[in-house]
């Protein structure tokens, strides 16, 4: 920026710099624990401030303001304006300040919208001694609207020369330090209006998670997609091994789940003719938080009828690539130190070859299960009792092959046992017409061939409610409505889910999970 900014340790607020603030962040008693000095005292001076204002008559909470541009708008039609420019187009402009200089008779400020950042240019000799001394009191986070003429500086720095400042809401905590920002991870998610004050990054990433989504819509609209909603409490647990969190219905006495997946809704309107339907979806798993988990989460799920899992791969692939390229403006990004580009061709490899590569011993769902037990053994990999070669053979990839897939790859053809609503492989019936996305060795999305025999389902249902039964809480259990929509008849479907996150996660450049949800679960606050 050019010099007319602020040097940010001479801005000033109350009685210490910004700089010289204590440091209160990573701290959530830290209000508490400050009586008379610091942040306490600074807070006392604001509403000291508050309170002069009310007594005078102002408001410093007015209703309303209206703009003519956003900063960003200011920026796009005046910043080729040379330097020393001062023009008569008057735009009404509002946003926090984020820095303010005092040089005597000329106050340089910073204000900053959703959009961009802009500099005021505030001279006493246009707004007068009065507003001028009110202005010089405005502290940094507060709101201000601004009415006033474009210019640029000697420096070219652009800016708006206000005739007029007017306070919109006032900041009565002061903001983090812009420069050291919430240094406590766990206090930058808590306090996530905070986190977005003073932290560029965290603005990008949610940028770039809406226009993921955004992406999504366009892509899936254009090609005959209905978006739907459905319901997210559920009778029964199902469309995915997870541990659902369990709630009452009071007037109908019963026992519901949130929903662990939207899969046998969507696919109720396939049966009913809908034929191109999607939807994204809060979906809630009662499992661990980790950097790839959070209890709460967003997915797609869209299901296509006269389709099979090939065709949905290549949507798979259409929607990511579409997506880097509407967030990013590139399909290239970096994992691990590579440069990976998303629009090339992903590769599709088998579950059972990853697995028998991995332990150096041809795998296959088939073989007795003693010797998959052997396997997994020698590669120390815990084994249930109930569990057949078909969930060891996961649990196999899984500890020898997961981690080590950089670029986006189906891996392909899972066993039937794991996976319960997929169709058999029309080549080989111990293996499924499933798929799992995984990049940067994780799992970023699942589809398949959808299961449509209603006989077959039943007892997929069965076993699972007989794993559930025999202790696995993650198993689902026998929905015996959606049997009777099979019965109706559902056609050839392909489905697929993306998990939103972890492709932000991936579009963004971030290893947690907690950085592209704005509000993640976290421990209750120590008090």
């Amino acid at each position: 920026m050019a010099s007319e900014r602020a040097d940010l340790a001479s801005v000033r607020y109350g009685q210490f710099t910004v700089n010289e603030q204590p440091d209160t962040t990573a701290d959530p008693d830290a209000d508490s624990q400050l009586s008379g000095s610091g942040l306490a005292a600074e807070k006392a001076r604001r509403l000291g401030v508050i309170d002069a204002m009310r007594e005078a008559g102002d408001n410093p909470y007015p209703y309303r303001f209206d703009r003519t541009h956003t900063l960003a708008e200011v920026r796009d039609t005046w910043g080729h304006l040379e330097p020393g420019i001062e023009t008569a187009d008057v735009v009404t402009v509002a946003g926090r300040i984020m820095l303010k200089r005092d040089s005597g008779k000329l106050v340089f400020a910073t204000i900053r919208d959703r959009s961009s950042e802009v500099q005021l240019f505030i001279s006493k000799a246009v707004v007068g001694d009065d507003d001028f001394a009110a202005i010089k009191n405005l502290d940094l986070g507060d709101w201000v609207g601004v009415a006033g003429t474009v210019m640029t500086t000697r420096k070219g720095e652009l800016s708006v020369k206000p005739d007029s400042v007017m306070l919109l809401s006032k900041a009565i905590r002061p903001m983090p330090d812009k420069w050291h920002g919430l240094n406590d991870t766990d206090t930058r998610f808590r306090q996530r209006y905070a986190d977005l004050i003073v932290n560029e990054d965290a603005r990008r990433n949610f940028e770039i998670r809406h226009e993921t989504v955004a992406s999504f819509r366009r892509t899936l609209s254009s090609k005959g997609f209905i978006e739907v909603e459905t319901p997210v409490l559920h009778p029964e647990v199902g469309g995915a091994h997870a541990r659902p969190f369990t709630t009452h219905h009071n007037t109908l006495d019963m026992e519901l789940y949130l929903r662990v997946a939207v899969e046998l809704y969507l696919k109720r309107l396939i049966v009913g003719g809908m034929e191109r339907v999607f939807e994204i979806a809060r979906t809630f798993r009662n499992e661990g938080t980790s950097t790839r988990h959070n209890p709460e989460f967003t997915m797609m799920e869209l299901y296509q009828a006269f389709g099979d899992w090939n065709e949905v791969m290549d949507i798979s692939e259409e929607l990511v690539t579409t997506a880097a390229r509407d967030a990013l403006g590139t399909t290239v990004i970096q994992i691990r130190g590579e440069q990976i580009d998303l629009a090339e061709r992903w590769p599709r490899k088998r579950m059972i070859d990853y697995a028998s590569e991995g332990t150096g011993v041809e795998l296959h769902p088939s073989m007795p299960i003693a010797d998959v037990r052997k396997v997994a053994a020698a590669h120390d990999v815990f084994v249930e009792d109930r569990w057949g070669a078909g969930k060891i053979i996961e649990e196999l990839f899984e500890k020898t092959s997961e981690s080590s897939i950089v670029r986006p790859t189906f891996v392909t053809g899972h066993p039937t046992e794991i996976s319960p609503l997929a169709r058999v492989d029309r080549n080989d019936p111990f293996l499924t017409e499933r798929f799992e996305i995984f990049v940067d060795g994780r799992e970023l999305g699942n589809g398949y061939s959808e299961l449509n025999d209603p006989v077959e389902q039943r007892a997929r249902f069965e076993d699972e409610q007989a794993a559930r039964e025999a202790g696995d809480a993650e198993a689902g259990s026998v929905d015996e409505d959606y049997i009777r929509a099979l019965e109706y008849g559902m056609p050839p479907t392909g489905g697929l889910g993306i998990g939103i996150d972890r492709l932000a996660m991936l579009l963004a450049g971030v290893d947690s999970i907690k950085e592209v949800i704005l509000f993640p679960t976290l421990r209750p606050e120590a008090h």
